[in-house]
C-alpha cells in the first residue's frame, strides 16, 4: 500500500463492501441534534478510511457528502459477570452533507 492519500475518485468499492463500511447509524441525542446540521453519524469499521466512507455513503444513499470526519470510541473497563473485561473499540463517521441533502436514518436503505 502506497503512502500517497487517496481522494473518493481512486476508491473503488463492490456494493457487498458498501453495504461491510456503512454498518449502522449512530441514534443518540447528540446525533440528532447534529442532524440539524446536516450531520449524519454512522458505525463503520476500525479500517474504513474517509474516502472509502464517502463513496459508500454517496452510492448507497444517493446523497452528495461534503465532509467526513472519523473518531475511534475506545472500549471501557466493565465487569462481566463479576470479571474483569473489556468492551470492543469502535470507530464513529460524522458525514456532513452538502446543502439541500438528507438522509433519513429511521427507514433504512
Amino acid at each position: 500500500m502506497s503512502m500517497r492519500p487517496m481522494n473518493a475518485k481512486q476508491v473503488k468499492l463492490s456494493r457487498e463492501a458498501m453495504y461491510d463500511i456503512v454498518r449502522r447509524p449512530v441514534i443518540t441525542e447528540k446525533a440528532t441534534r447534529q442532524s440539524e446540521h446536516n450531520v449524519v453519524v454512522f458505525e463503520v469499521p476500525l479500517k474504513a478510511s474517509k474516502p472509502e466512507i464517502k463513496v459508500a455513503v454517496e452510492t448507497l444513499f444517493k446523497v452528495k457528502v461534503k465532509a467526513v470526519n472519523t473518531s475511534i470510541a475506545r472500549g471501557k473497563a466493565k465487569l462481566f459477570r463479576g470479571r474483569p473485561g473489556t468492551r470492543s473499540n469502535w470507530k464513529k463517521a460524522l458525514v456532513t452533507l452538502a446543502e439541500g441533502n438528507q438522509i433519513d436514518v429511521t427507514t433504512g436503505l
